[in-house]
């Protein structure tokens, strides 16, 4: 009957020993013993391959957030139009990353105010002149108030207390002229933009650097609100200020314009309601 010949000898010279289960070095491919399998026990010439990092099977690559401590990524960039950092969803507004390049309000327009009062006051040519300008505006917005509340539409798990009710007159290419919300009135500009556009189905393109943003319009001057203004401040402002139940525009205006060119057709809209 012929040897059977199972076993292998441990290539180590002073070992030699014949091994029925040896064991094969992943960097040599020598054959060894029990004893003599790790690297250092055969003094092992063969150099470990570097192991390289590689991204994810995907491919995807995220952008950090620049605001400090922050470690939040986006799978998208999101850059603030005025300092072109990155910031993560919760930072992207001016206020939430303490934006180093704030927006200064441009000038009302003389023209534009003078076209605005021309056409109030030929709406309320009839009404007693003691009741025009911000205690009328004022007045009409308690009375369109009462309407609001019930036909406007917002986060229901706001408090009562703390809801502010808008007319909301829409982008002029919009399919519905106005809409009536309701907002947190401690939220920011940017917040009530953000979230009046996915109320409204409108297209939201103001973490693009090169698109037109959408903002926040007052109703009879045309001028944009900052971003990081919230709604309370707006509505203590010694002149003009805005009303609970009152009227705001929401327009698409260039990165470099603060203010609407004419609100005669939001006026006209909102004089008619």
């Amino acid at each position: 009957m012929a040897e059977l010949n199972i076993g292998k000898h441990c290539q180590v010279e002073s070992c030699n020993l014949e091994d029925f289960l040896p064991f094969v070095c992943e960097f040599c491919d020598g054959v060894y013993c029990l004893e003599h399998r790790t690297r250092d026990s055969h003094t092992c010439k063969e150099e470990e391959p570097v192991k390289r990092e590689t991204q994810a099977s995907s491919g995807s690559k995220s952008y950090p957030c620049s605001f400090q401590d922050c470690s939040g990524k986006e799978l998208l960039p999101v850059i603030c139009p005025q300092c072109e950092k990155h910031f993560c969803l919760l930072h992207r507004h001016q206020s939430d990353h303490q934006c180093e390049k704030l927006e200064a309000p441009k000038q009302r327009m003389a023209a534009t105010k003078e076209l605005v009062q021309k056409i109030v006051e030929s709406k309320e040519g009839q009404k007693p002149k003691g009741r025009r300008g911000a205690k009328n505006s004022e007045t009409a917005a308690k009375v369109a108030l009462m309407k609001l509340k019930q036909q406007a539409v917002g986060d229901n798990g706001l408090p009562q207390t703390e809801r502010t009710y808008f007319q909301v007159y829409l982008p002029k290419d919009s399919k519905d002229s106005s809409k009536p919300l309701f907002f947190c009135s401690k939220w920011s500009v940017g917040k009530v933009v953000d979230y009046a556009a996915s109320l409204a189905g409108l297209k939201n393109n103001n973490n693009v650097l090169s698109a037109k943003k959408l903002r926040l319009c007052h109703p009879l001057t045309g001028e944009a609100f900052r971003m990081d203004d919230t709604l309370q401040s707006l509505m203590t402002l010694s002149e003009k200020p805005l009303y609970n139940g009152g009227n705001v525009i929401l327009e698409y205006l260039e990165n470099d314009c603060t203010s609407l060119d004419d609100v005669s057709e939001y006026i006209n809209l909102a004089l008619k309601k």
